[in-house]
């Protein structure tokens, strides 16, 4: 198999151009050149932001290309509409962050969707990603793979959320753990998600698809006994009740990475119906394995993560955590 792999540097792109040369695949990466691809590929350059950044790509052709675009749905466009005809399968990395909010939890891939459209500049991520859906399925005839993930997790992580836990936990002494213990969380490893991906396109796999984990696959209580456990048992975790923590003015998901309390949010991000992506053979792996992954990872980089410029870095100020904890331990329900 031939892959393009739009990207193919980073996080999402990397763990998928990793696990098609694993397949021993040949693979082609189009990115701009601030990260050296992985060993064993071909590189291409250009900007799909900038006039004829798109020129490496004018000739070639691919059994798949995956593209991860999350920026205005027109570099999406621009780039399906060139390789059409010259490519066998165009997989899109979608979120499922295009259903319309609120959503119950259970929502499979049928359920209401933001507005978008492929000839948007940006708009916002939700309406983006969307965009890049249509636009995929415009220039391929309605057979583009479209992989709905939800919270990705594991090596590589360039948004920040694990790899503060996990550096929190390393650091020691009580940490603020936001209860209840027993939350089900809903996430995707990048590596399965990585490897579900390549399977499905080349069993010829159209449509949408929730890949995530199933709700419940794992809990908070797990993931941050986890991340204690690998960083060497130096943490105390403190269980705190969600209400205490909302009214002391922390901010679920930014300063507290992954939590959400129980409600309509959490519903919404950790409650997705996942049986199609299931039935066709999604395996999510044990969270202790994404996050000893996660913590061998940044060891091997020197403990500093990057971070995306376009993402605030997560994580609770440790005067305003020491504070709450000073404040009263409340365990969680």
């Amino acid at each position: 198999m031939k892959l393009l792999m739009l990207g193919g540097t980073e996080f999402v792109g990397r763990a998928i151009t990793e696990d098609a040369l694993e397949r021993g695949w040949e693979v082609t990466v189009f990115h701009r050149g601030r990260h050296a691809p992985p060993p064993g590929t071909a590189s291409l350059h250009g900007d799909r932001t900038a006039p004829d950044g798109l020129a490496a790509l004018a000739d070639g052709a691919w059994d798949v290309v995956v593209d991860t675009w999350g920026g205005a749905p027109t570099a999406v466009r621009d780039s399906a509409r060139l390789l059409r005809g010259r490519v066998g399968r165009y997989v899109y990395i979608s979120s499922r962050s295009v259903y319309a909010y609120p959503a119950p939890a259970g929502l499979p891939e049928d359920g209401p969707l933001v507005d978008g459209s492929p000839d948007a500049g940006p708009v916002g991520y939700a309406e983006d990603k969307r965009g890049g859906e249509l636009a995929a399925l415009d220039a391929f005839d309605g057979e583009a793979l479209l992989v709905r993930a939800g919270l990705i997790l594991g090596p590589y992580e360039n948004v920040g959320r694990l790899p503060w836990w996990l550096g929190r936990t390393a650091a020691g002494g009580p940490v603020l753990a936001p209860g209840p213990q027993e939350l089900p969380l809903q996430y995707i490893d990048v590596r399965d998600l990585a490897r579900w991906t390549l399977d499905a396109a080349e069993a010829g796999r159209s449509g949408p698809y929730n890949v995530v984990s199933p709700s419940g696959h794992a809990t908070m209580g797990r993931l941050l006994r986890a991340c204690a456990a690998v960083t060497g048992d130096r943490a105390e975790l403190v269980w705190t009740d969600p209400q205490a923590i909302l009214d002391a003015g922390v901010q679920p998901w930014t300063d507290l990475p992954v939590w959400l309390p129980a409600g309509e949010l959490h519903d919404f991000m950790h409650g997705g119906d996942v049986a199609k992506a299931l039935a066709a053979g999604l395996v999510c792996r044990p969270v202790e394995e994404t996050v000893a992954a996660t913590w061998a990872w940044l060891q091997d980089i020197g403990g500093t993560p990057p971070q995306r410029t376009d993402r605030p870095a997560p994580g609770l100020d440790p005067d305003r955590e020491a504070a709450l904890l000073a404040g009263g331990r409340a365990a969680a329900t």
